[in-house]
């Protein structure tokens, strides 16, 4: 019985299915709690080559809901997608696995796609700034994104097809994409495989290119009241969209718009990012900070420090996640106080 008979077994996919999916590329950017459950489930499915972005390291409270992560993984403060490659591997050695701890925006997105083949864009993330720009950047290299998010109870999930359906920003003033946060609603992992299961399904059927069995409806549902939706949005496409439209701009493409710092959603820290982008020696930077009495711990990809009510952990790529506050001047200033 080979690895892939049951899949091979499922009439749509077969063993010609499931060669297509062994030659595809996914990127999936974020690896929180969809991201965890999206890259197992493309990683189970043989999926050829995976790349995985992510800015953050894995905390307590992430193991509630995030399957890669253990408790070592939280004490050691990990990188996400370090401690997701590790996982991962350990399920599939047959897979190529690309691991970047970062903050996705314009940049890293622009590097990423240079001689890289994508086929498939996955949402992991937990902010619209991300997604506006994952979306203008599926725009212009006309790559196919899957679009997921969940709070609370509520689910939602749909697929954008590049010269095809409406995008994300086509459905910004119509559809309440928005709204309550797992900050403010809290979130229970059901909702996370109920809307990682909608958006594993159609990668499958991109994948191995079923495209006349996608679903063209944008898909929502609550768990806790029992209730799901179906929305036809194909007369939301707008041709004057500046994303999509007839004289797309890709204005969220341009690095200048993103913000330099961001509150994290649930965390009650600031995420700061550096103006210019550059490899710091972490190294370097804790012997400096602990020669005016600071105790500090450091790992490969990231360093911690503690200062009074604050913590601050650097990363390899000058980024900075202030702990202790949502104000985004009082991390600043602690950012520039200790890191220039």
């Amino acid at each position: 019985m080979t690895r892939y008979s049951r899949q091979e077994r499922f009439n749509p996919i077969g063993k010609v299915g499931q060669q297509k999916i062994r030659n595809k590329h996914v990127l999936l950017i974020g690896i929180g709690a969809l991201g965890t459950s999206l890259a197992e489930g493309l990683v189970r499915a043989g999926i050829g080559r995976l790349t995985i972005m992510d800015r953050d390291y894995v905390e307590w409270s992430n193991l509630q809901r995030q399957q890669l992560f253990t408790e070592n993984d939280a004490i050691d403060h990990t990188p996400k997608v370090i401690a997701a490659k590790n996982a991962l591997q350990k399920m599939n050695s047959d897979c190529e696995i690309d691991a970047y701890v970062c903050d996705v925006g314009p940049v890293e997105l622009e590097k990423l796609s240079a001689g890289m083949n994508i086929d498939l864009i996955l949402d992991g993330t937990d902010n619209f700034e991300t997604r506006l720009v994952i979306n203008d950047f599926a725009q212009k290299y006309q790559i196919p994104w899957i679009y997921g998010a969940c709070v609370g109870s509520y689910g939602i999930s749909y697929t954008i097809i590049p010269r095809e359906t409406p995008c994300l920003y086509c459905l910004l003033e119509a559809i309440p994409l928005g709204g309550a946060t797992c900050d403010t609603a809290g979130i229970i992992s059901p909702t996370v495989q109920l809307v990682t299961s909608l958006q594993l399904v159609e990668s499958l059927k991109l994948l191995t290119e079923n495209r006349n069995a996608m679903r063209e409806t944008l898909y929502t549902f609550d768990l806790w009241e029992n209730s799901t939706r179906e929305l036809t949005i194909q007369p939301l496409k707008k041709s004057d969209c500046p994303c999509c439209g007839d004289e797309k701009t890709h204005p969220f493409l341009d690095d200048q718009a993103m913000s330099r710092s961001a509150v994290l959603c649930g965390r009650d820290a600031v995420q700061i990012r550096p103006s210019h982008y550059h490899q710091t020696d972490l190294e370097v930077v804790a012997n400096k900070l602990r020669e005016i009495g600071l105790v500090v711990k450091k790992n490969d990809q990231l360093l911690i420090m503690e200062e009074n009510r604050h913590r601050i952990v650097l990363f390899k790529d000058g980024r900075a996640i202030v702990h202790g506050t949502t104000d985004k001047n009082e991390a600043k200033s602690i950012y520039h106080r200790y890191l220039g």
